[in-house]
């Protein structure tokens, strides 16, 4: 078990300056078996000036059959946040106001390769959230403050990748569908979503990679605030904008990736890309297509694990972000 600990300063958006650290670990279950991929676990906790904390914990576990492995990820947090509404031309308009969020999410998903490059999976999701202070309460467009849900998911997969955390060449696609029963939830009805995700990885010259993904996730129009999809919210797509800046019941997003070896460890990146959020597929509409761009530095503290520090720019809007591991 290799393990590495690391602790800075951070700045985000939304959080202002604070203090972040890091334990990743670097594992085999069968220490003999070195064709196994190394499993990997991310313990992280954060806290600003703003009153935010955030711990979570995510990693990738390889079994030994070489066929299944198990995903997970677990994030507690609180934060003062601006917020616009929870529909894409609300948020375009509305004042902004101000509210304080909870939230406590679960996620896991077993995964079983059936052949060498697709695997099927089944999860769960557990996501609660609570909303208060708010300063505009119709905002949430008389929902209740708070909300629990659990889901049962079901994903298809199709991976080349040479690399789970850094991939140089390969292509991942992962298509996902999932169940909210009104039985395992708060709410009065059930709720489906559908999602895409796809991502290509292709050498270009001499320490060079073009990484390009499409993120497309789609909820029903009428679905509770705290599972509509937010700009940013993966910090991977759409960086630089506030996170929930835009907030609506579908998402899609698309971005090209440069990413260039310096020296030794050391890394850069420029990309490129656009995204917007919409109601349901029938709504979706050019004209609120949002832009993003922005170039960032990189440096693999461990083997196939980088640092990375980006700097986001999008309509009349610029951000800086820090994390472990590369943003697809």
């Amino acid at each position: 078990f290799d393990v590495t600990f690391g602790i800075a300063p951070t700045y985000t958006h939304e959080g202002s300056f604070g203090i972040g650290g890091t334990m990743t670990g670097l594992y085999r279950m069968d220490r003999k078996n070195t064709s196994l991929p190394p499993s990997n676990i991310i313990l992280s906790a954060s806290a600003s000036l703003r009153g935010f904390y955030v711990l979570e914990a995510n990693g990738t576990n390889f079994f030994p059959d070489e066929r299944s492995r198990l995903i997970y990820n677990v994030r507690l947090s609180r934060k003062h946040l601006d917020f616009w509404g929870i529909r894409f031309e609300e948020c375009a308009v509305n004042p902004t106001s101000r509210y304080v969020r909870t939230q406590v999410r679960v996620e896991g998903d077993y995964i079983y390769k059936l052949w060498n490059i697709f695997s099927l999976g089944a999860g769960i999701r557990i996501n609660y959230a609570l909303a208060k202070d708010m300063t505009s309460p119709s905002y949430i467009d008389g929902q209740p403050d708070n909300c629990f849900l659990s889901v049962i998911s079901g994903t298809a997969i199709l991976d080349t990748r040479d690399s789970h955390t850094n991939p140089s060449k390969g292509v991942h696609v992962v298509l996902s569908g999932t169940i909210w029963p009104s039985l395992l939830s708060d709410t009065r009805t059930t709720n489906y979503t559908a999602g895409l995700t796809a991502s290509a990885f292709i050498p270009v010259w001499k320490g060079g990679v073009m990484a390009a993904d499409i993120y497309m996730k789609l909820h029903p129009e009428d679905c509770p605030w705290n599972l509509r999809e937010e700009i940013c919210v993966s910090p991977g797509r759409m960086r630089g904008y506030y996170i929930g800046r835009y907030i609506d019941s579908c998402q899609l997003t698309a971005q090209i990736e440069i990413r260039q070896n310096i020296y030794g460890r050391l890394g850069a990146v420029a990309w490129g890309g656009a995204g917007t959020l919409f109601p349901a597929l029938d709504s979706f509409s050019w004209k609120n297509l949002l832009p993003n761009y922005g170039v960032g530095l990189r440096f693999e503290y461990k083997n196939d694990i980088n640092l990375r520090a980006d700097v986001g720019f999008g309509r009349n809007t610029w951000g800086f972000s820090f994390g472990c591991s590369e943003a697809f």
